[in-house]
């Protein structure tokens, strides 16, 4: 395992996403990813499934101090009190104060300096360790900066080899941020990729397993896939025993197109960079 480290946080590279990962397939797959290595956890309140990742973590043999775990407060809970309840709410779920706290996606019917300050006061309070964003712009990230009297540790946004983040990935890294993945195999469109796929056989690795070492070789750069499965979350995992050349880096950078985004929630997502 490598880490990315951001403000004092210490984050595992990869990390086992848990979007739509429901009921007792959150309990087993947390409690797998675990056992075979997994050290980064991550869930949301819309996922509707931190109290199945809490007991998860909370029965596994793995040192809760060895587990990053991160949670996400969805738009509605922006004013201040209300952010403020729904991260106690996410401790009694989570069963632990996440290691992460993130704004799921940006609200601009919410002053950012309303949502930070309360952001800011669940910090001080215990409720979280280390506090970021998600979803956030170029230029959000320097408004939630501004705003903000406690570092970010994070942005956490969209990222794989067809979408072009670029401008976000210098900010986080001026900033002393972290970039944390999600989607990082754009739901399967990386099995597809005649280039991932050619880079794959002369590595003997599978498209997805390029997809994410070129991912976490990026400096600043973590990555959560998602898998229901445990041999997908096995293989996702088995990436840190080889390295893509330069030029292999430069090729599956160059995949990416204007279309390549896969996630544009309607009344959430921001005018993009």
């Amino acid at each position: 395992m490598t880490y990315v480290e951001a403000h004092g946080a210490r984050i595992p590279a990869l990390g086992l996403g848990t979007w739509q990962l429901n009921g007792d397939v959150a309990t087993r797959m947390v409690g797998h990813a675990l056992g075979i290595g997994y050290r980064h956890i991550d869930t949301a309140q819309m996922y509707g499934n931190e109290a199945e990742v809490g007991a998860a973590i909370e029965s596994s043999p793995v040192p809760r101090g060895e587990i990053w775990l991160t949670t996400k407060i969805w738009p509605d809970n922006f004013r201040a009190g209300a952010l403020q309840r729904a991260a106690e709410k996410s401790v009694r779920r989570l069963r632990t104060e996440p290691d992460l706290l993130l704004l799921h996606w940006p609200n601009p019917s919410v002053p950012l300096e309303e949502t930070m300050g309360a952001l800011n006061e669940v910090k001080r309070r215990g409720l979280a360790r280390h506090i970021g964003i998600s979803n956030f712009t170029v230029a959000l990230i320097r408004d939630a900066r501004a705003t903000s009297a406690e570092p970010l540790v994070a942005d956490q946004v969209e990222y794989h080899p067809f979408l072009d983040q670029q401008a976000v990935l210098e900010e986080v890294r001026a900033s002393g941020m972290a970039l944390i993945a999600y989607s990082p195999l754009a739901r399967g469109q990386v099995f597809r990729d005649p280039t991932i796929a050619r880079i794959a056989e002369r590595h003997g690795r599978n498209p997805g397993q390029v997809a994410l070492r070129w991912l976490v070789q990026q400096d600043s750069v973590a990555a959560i896939p998602r898998s229901s499965r445990e041999a997908n979350a096995k293989a996702n995992f088995e990436i840190f025993d080889f390295e893509l050349s330069a030029a292999e880096m430069a090729e599956i950078s160059a995949l990416a197109h204007p279309d390549g985004r896969q996630v544009n929630v309607a009344g959430f997502a921001p005018r993009w960079d």
